[in-house]
């Protein structure tokens, strides 16, 4: 077995060690005699050289290794200080806010450290606060809510948020902001965020503008809910968030794009590295569009060595690697799950089927896909692929199943891209001038229409079906059912469709 082989084994072992501690939860006890048993028994098969069972040794270890990371994570987590106030009463706190403030139409949400914990707090729209503000609090703590359809206490807690404040009094103590080199790129890329979206709304109207401020900056505080239930019905919320089935398919749609334009391969990678790091930057580097970046430039690597397995074992162990920083993930963040199947999804089975599209061209139309009608093909295949992969985890995390998000993500996929970048140089010429703006704005405006018309077009109700209670015994077998079919087909029939 190759070295890398043995560490995509050994990263897929802590994985499984995370999620086995997340699910049935592992006494101490047992994790400690376990340890001790499997360091007896390395050292033992080493001596004897049983390399394979050496192996199998190192592989109980890392799950061992996981199981005692994600412990560790939750005793944190039970024993934060600022927790143990939750429902005590009111409070006094003074603390700086560590992110930008997330504005909604009638309210704000201001993430605050205080000391080594955050504390989410909602409070009025006016008066405004910044980054790096350090304000005063007089309030109540509380734990996030939970109910049957969703746990916000869970949502919260993998970014290490155990309490929350509702409306408390606010008092500012001081706007001089001290700086890290992290929070001083942080702020510039804030201010340049908040340029780009009075660009934006300068620009266009609603609801043109909040579509575009979903797209560009990951914002959709300002969409309409109407506008919201239509793109979920339709399978697309994805493109106006910081999704990392959005970022992975973004990038392979980039890359098929620039191959179709007459790139090379090598060049295409670079150039699309560039729009998906300017596109997490854009968004003001939120962790889970970082998450989401690196897992569509491991796909792009992939892409550019020509090296499936090579793909699969990078994507694993960027994977591995979060985890290991942040076990939570894992279990909390739908996120983080979305964007390491899309990626899988892509390594796996996006050569399949843009083959089998190949071969339905050939046998039907007499039609041979060349080099160039073959990348937007796998325009085609990329999104057919990460849907693929991703359905069951969407449907076990939020109901509800669209019958028209394949046909809907083929209709729009191809145009983000464009859309995207002619409405970044739209909302930036804004800033400067109306008349250079107007030369962007056409023809992000008849793109905008087209996206518009197209969620119109299949946002009626019964294009979705709601599903309720889904177990997640259902979601193993799913996934099972998946696995099975991708390597079935790549063993068997990728040669026949030539």
């Amino acid at each position: 077995m190759t070295s890398s082989k043995i560490l995509f084994w050994l990263c897929i072992s802590f994985v499984a060690g995370v999620l086995a501690e997340s699910v049935i939860k592992i006494p101490q006890n047992f994790l400690w005699a376990f340890l001790f048993l499997n360091f007896l028994l390395i050292i033992i098969f080493s001596f004897a050289k049983k390399d394979f069972i050496t192996v199998l040794g190192f592989c109980f270890l890392m799950f061992l290794v996981g199981v005692l990371r994600m412990q560790i994570s939750e005793f944190n987590a039970t024993n934060n200080n600022l927790k143990k106030q939750n429902g005590q009463g009111e409070v006094v706190f003074q603390g700086v806010i560590s992110a930008e403030p997330d504005i909604r139409d009638s309210y704000q949400k201001l993430k605050v450290k205080i000391e080594d914990s955050t504390v989410l707090v909602t409070i009025g729209r006016y008066p405004e606060y910044n980054y790096l503000d350090q304000i005063e609090l007089t309030g109540k703590l509380e734990e996030p809510s939970e109910t049957d359809d969703f746990s916000y206490k869970n949502y919260l807690m993998k970014d290490h948020i155990y309490s929350v404040m509702y409306f408390p009094a606010v008092e500012v103590v001081s706007k001089e902001h001290k700086y890290t080199v992290f929070s001083y790129l942080y702020e510039k890329i804030i201010a340049l965020k908040q340029k780009i979206r009075q660009g934006i709304q300068k620009t266009f109207l609603e609801p043109e503008s909040s579509v575009l401020e979903g797209m560009i900056l990951g914002d959709n505080g300002a969409m309409s809910q109407d506008l919201k239930d239509k793109l979920n019905i339709t399978g697309l919320r994805h493109v106006i968030s910081v999704s990392g089935t959005h970022v992975v398919i973004f990038g392979g749609i980039v890359m098929s794009l620039l191959l179709f334009c007459g790139f090379w391969r090598q060049q295409a990678f670079y150039v699309a590295i560039f729009f998906i790091f300017a596109y997490v930057v854009m968004t003001g580097l939120p962790a889970s569009g970082i998450r989401a970046g690196i897992m569509g430039g491991i796909y792009l690597l992939a892409q550019k060595i020509g090296r499936q397995n090579a793909g699969a074992r990078s994507i694993t162990m960027a994977g591995a690697l979060m985890l290991l920083i942040n076990p939570m993930l894992l279990f909390y963040d739908v996120g983080f799950q979305l964007s390491f199947l899309a990626a899988l999804g892509l390594v796996y089975f996006e050569p399949v089927i843009r083959t089998f599209f190949k071969f339905l061209l050939k046998r039907f139309f007499r039609v041979k896909a060349k080099e160039k009608p073959e990348n937007l093909l796998s325009i085609i295949s990329t999104t057919t692929a990460a849907q693929i992969f991703t359905l069951p985890i969407m449907v076990f995390n939020f109901g509800s199943v669209s019958w028209v998000s394949p046909i809907t993500n083929i209709l729009v996929l191809p145009i983000v891209s464009p859309l995207m970048i002619i409405g970044f140089l739209s909302s930036i010429s804004g800033i400067f001038s109306q008349v250079l703006a107007f030369i962007f704005y056409l023809p992000c405006h008849f793109l905008l229409l087209y996206f518009l018309k197209i969620i119109d077009w299949f946002s009626k109700p019964w294009m979705q079906k709601t599903i309720q209670n889904v177990s997640w015994v259902w979601l193993i077998i799913f996934y099972v059912l998946i696995i099975v079919i991708v390597r079935f087909l790549n063993k068997k029939f990728k040669n026949f469709f030539v």
